[in-house]
């Protein structure tokens, strides 16, 4: 009797942990948006161009190591690299809320989102190898919501720190947080690993990090460079030659950089396809939504964050109910569903969107719904990501697949750059075509999402199962 409480007891501290470090590097990625104006007043011989680096650099470093950051955790353990990850996390969110100058901010920027990228394939990874089979589901299903929550409530709680006590407060808030993080993981039990005797491949996972880093650098500052800049070519044609290396390393290398035997897996394939096309959906959304609130119907920032406050909670709920869901019927419906209720949310904001505020009659109901199609989009992405992969292969997995999301978002900001800038000055055009945009990739993801497994439970080797088990217990 006392054995099974400690086993629960366990089970709830890893699901705390991991929740809270999903929440706590997605919230990262998105609660900076509204403080680039409090920035250039504090750092005023810094241009706007400059500091939006401080999004930037986080961004493009977190996309860069997912990947590596998930193969290591497979070979190395996932405890102490989501240990690594969370001190690496919390000691450069002090120095971001300590920073002198723009060039200290955004250097600790970048190393906060490396300690984020180990963070999210660990956290899901320990969660996974410590619960049995028939809890994975639920909990990728709180796991995801809680990272959903983070994302869409980053702008809104942004706003309000930096409104009450100035930028410094978006980093600082994270320090209490991280350091009870680390001091439960430390008192987690040690999980065991796959192929201990091999360290992954230390050169292909260079080209994969600094490829994907390159690609999203090009991507993300495209706009601003001009599409035609040597920089950005250069970024992008060299980001996709590494990748290209790394893939080509990880064909014979004993511990590769990138797990070519998952993607040999259709429904893996066909996930990262889908979590690639819903990042380039979901970014742009959430940014063009600021953009509406503020420009075309002249909300304050802390209005508007407070606005799409409601979006953010449903999307919770979507992931929650839908991770209850793929229980049942696996993460393709749930995908395919979620995907469709973006579409309509779009449409319906393209068809009925004008220049008079009508938050009660459109903003809220479209907010609510396209919170629960991104809440069980993501759960299901990352259920289907892994869920066809054997527990061994589990950061690895998830790494992939939230770098294809993470990618897919550089894009999504890119392209709605782009329609902002051919668009401007034309009425409501700049931002109904970036929901047109919202809609096609919304569409693209519930597509791919057809090459999904009906049933994971086909798609996962029998040993899986029996090493799920063993590591729970």
């Amino acid at each position: 009797m006392l054995e099974k409480t400690q086993q629960v007891a366990s089970a709830r501290l890893v699901l705390l942990l991991a929740c809270g470090a999903a929440f706590l590097s997605l919230l990262d990625a998105t609660v900076v948006n509204l403080a680039i104006a409090d920035l250039h007043l504090d750092f005023q011989g810094a241009s706007l161009t400059g500091l939006s680096w401080v999004i930037t650099a986080y961004a493009v470093l977190l996309a860069a190591m997912l990947s590596a950051a998930g193969r290591l955790a497979d070979t190395r353990g996932a405890r102490p690299l989501f240990i690594g990850g969370i001190t690496l996390f919390t000691l450069f969110s002090l120095l971001c809320g300590l920073a002198p100058n723009p060039t200290t901010l955004i250097a600790a920027r970048a190393l906060q989102g490396v300690g984020a990228a180990a963070m999210i394939p660990a956290s899901l990874a320990l969660l996974l190898t410590n619960l049995p089979t028939s809890e994975r589901a639920k909990a990728i299903g709180l796991w995801s919501g809680a990272g959903g929550l983070a994302a869409a409530v980053g702008p809104t709680l942004g706003g309000v720190l930096v409104d009450a006590w100035g930028w410094r407060a978006l980093f600082l808030i994270n320090i209490p947080v991280g350091l009870a993080i680390l001091i439960g993981a430390r008192r987690l039990a040690r999980t065991q690993v796959g192929e201990r005797r091999h360290f992954p491949d230390v050169l292909g996972s260079v080209l994969l990090a600094g490829g994907v880093g390159a690609i999203v650098l090009g991507a993300t500052e495209g706009q601003t460079w001009g599409w035609s800049d040597a920089r950005t070519l250069l970024s992008i044609a060299g980001g996709v030659v590494a990748v290209a290396r790394a893939v080509v390393r990880s064909r014979h290398h004993a511990a590769p950089a990138i797990e070519i035997s998952l993607w040999r897996n259709r429904s893996f394939a066909a996930t990262n396809l889908a979590s690639l096309l819903y990042g380039a959906s979901l970014y742009s959304l959430l940014l063009i939504g600021v953009l509406v609130l503020t420009q075309v119907w002249d909300y304050s920032v802390l209005r508007a964050g407070l606005a799409m406050t409601p979006g953010a909670f449903t999307s919770m709920v979507g992931a929650v109910v839908g991770g209850r869901m793929i229980e049942k019927r696996g993460p393709r419906p749930v995908l395919i569903i979620g995907a469709l209720l973006m579409v309509a949310a779009c449409v319906s904001t393209i068809v009925w969107l004008s220049t008079t505020p009508n938050y009660l009659g459109l903003w809220l109901p479209v907010g609510l719904i396209i919170g629960l199609g991104m809440g069980a989009v993501a759960v299901a992405t990352n259920s289907a990501a892994a869920l066809n992969a054997p527990p061994v292969r589990f950061a690895g997995a998830i790494g992939l697949n939230t770098t294809a999301r993470q990618v897919g978002g550089a894009l999504g900001i890119a392209a709605l750059a782009i329609i902002q800038t051919e668009r401007a000055g034309q009425g409501l055009s700049p931002f109904t075509w970036v929901y047109v945009w919202g809609t096609a990739t919304a569409v693209g993801a519930a597509l791919a999402a057809l090459g999904i497994a009906k049933s994971t439970t086909s798609a996962v080797v029998p040993v899986a199962r029996a090493t799920v088990e063993r590591a729970a217990r």
